[in-house]
């Protein structure tokens, strides 16, 4: 099948199926083929469910024909991270020490889509626990790579995802973050991220000590695509103790790109952050696209002090209390990067761990004061392209706090949301984000301002140009 077919919208699958021309199983078929084809030099599956995502498509042909569609995303290929409990599979976290047992139950947002009707390929890649920004496991046994460059990482924890949905294998993909890890691998492979506003998505079951960091959100193609899924996983879901109120009804319906009058502050330097100049030489034009456009972009600083010293013992804590409920006989089973860390958290007292969080209403309040006068950030996604595959995580030439997350982790702290649009490809050929943040509950205005961006740009017409 052609390969536009493997990139329609949720919009152009839909009216496909409501005139004839497609059916869900076709496109389940074609995805399924896609997947093959690309599979074994991105490594984007733990787990693929042929049979069951055959089975969803028929289902949903079925209501096609007969009228009773669930809506837009009744027949769309999905997949789902191998950290979320998916009934029928195991919830693995990329490692080898976690029990290879069935979930039970669907968690919320697997629940949502397939109420919609959406058809699950199968789960995405994930490091081991989702610790790092690029992906790769003893588990799944390989990196998981960039489709505009197989050997570049495609980012992380979300690697999977992103990496698929921009192969052309799947239409939408779920992905969480709790310090970067929906928007760093849509920013290292060219799609569109959203981390909602905490609690905004449901989850469950919510057993870490990073729950109050985490969000679930959307990766896709195409900013409208994410706008009607984040509308579906956001629906209630009485098992998330952290979530807040359901949005009212149509809260991301008739959404415009709006650019003209839009106040943004433009933070390349956030918190201390050092962009490298292949990034700022694309972001550089990106902005002067918006000013012509209409918008007022201000450069505003720092905004924020560096994170490291206030949060680094809170990070390494949440991985000492993982490390505990592991046997020691099998520790060194677990990727050596994260248990080096995990092992300097077992020493840190509860009276650091409280410090951290009470540093936390303080980060928040520098942005509330920032978006009374503003109302959007802007900031690079993250300071470099893609590294390659084989980077190690958090080193000397990869540091966690510098090369990762200094752009993305504020807003897991605070609740912010937050999204990485792609607008353009580096020197080398490799996609460069732009990351726009709002006040807390301001998902429609960050995505109105991401379709006015993606108007500009045209991003998405340079899928095409992908090819196995």
């Amino acid at each position: 099948m052609a390969d536009h077919v493997l990139l329609m919208s949720l919009d152009e699958l839909s009216g496909h199926y409501q005139k004839g021309t497609l059916s869900p199983v076709e496109v389940a078929r074609a995805h399924l083929a896609q997947l093959a084809r690309w599979e074994p030099a991105l490594n984007a599956f733990q787990v693929v469910d042929e049979a069951g995502a055959l089975a969803a498509a028929r289902a949903s042909e079925t209501r096609w024909r007969s009228g009773t569609a669930l809506g837009k995303l009744d027949g769309a290929p999905a997949t789902i991270k191998d950290n979320v409990d998916m009934a029928g599979f195991p919830t693995r976290n990329g490692s080898t020490t976690t029990p290879d047992t069935p979930a039970a139950a669907d968690a919320p947002v697997v629940a949502r889509l397939r109420e919609a009707g959406a058809v699950f390929l199968g789960k995405t890649t994930s490091p081991e626990f989702g610790w790092k920004g690029i992906t790769d496991s003893s588990l799944r046994g390989a990196a998981t790579r960039t489709p505009w460059k197989p050997s570049h990482s495609s980012g992380g924890s979300s690697g999977g995802a992103a990496a698929s949905v921009v192969a052309g294998i799947g239409t939408i993909a779920f992905g969480n973050d709790g310090g970067g890890s929906i928007r760093i691998p849509a920013a290292f492979s060219g799609a569109f991220g959203i981390k909602p506003t905490f609690g905004r998505v449901p989850h469950h079951p919510l057993e870490s000590p990073f729950a109050t960091v985490v969000a679930g959100g959307p990766i896709t193609r195409t900013v409208q695509d994410a706008a009607t899924t984040l509308a579906v996983m956001a629906r209630p879901d009485e098992r998330d103790w952290y979530s807040i109120p359901p949005p009212p009804a149509g809260w991301l319906a008739d959404l415009a790109p709006a650019v003209k009058g839009v106040r943004f502050a433009w933070s390349p330097d956030l918190g201390g952050a050092k962009p490298e100049d292949e990034v700022m030489a694309v972001l550089a034009p990106v902005l002067a696209t918006l000013r012509r456009a209409g918008a007022a972009v201000e450069a505003v600083g720092p905004v924020i002090d560096p994170l490291k010293p206030a949060f680094e013992d809170f990070w390494l804590a949440g991985f000492a209390n993982r490390l505990r409920v592991i046997p020691e006989s099998r520790w060194e089973e677990t990727d050596p990067g994260w248990l080096r860390l995990a092992k300097a958290g077992l020493s840190i007292g509860v009276d650091k761990v409280n410090a951290a969080q009470v540093a936390r209403p303080r980060l928040h309040n520098r942005f509330v004061a920032l978006f009374r006068t503003h109302h959007l950030l802007l900031t690079p996604t993250t300071p470099h392209v893609a590294p390659r595959a084989d980077i190690a995580y958090h080193s000397q030439g990869y540091d966690r706090w510098d090369d990762a997350v200094p752009y993305t982790l504020p807003f897991n702290l605070t609740g912010h949301p937050a999204a990485s649009i792609p607008v353009g490809l580096s020197a080398n050929g490799l996609p460069v984000g732009l990351q726009v943040v709002g006040p807390r509950f301001a998902e429609r205005a960050i995505l109105e301002a991401c379709l006015g961006i993606e108007a500009l740009l045209g991003f998405p017409a340079r899928y095409a140009n992908l090819r196995p």
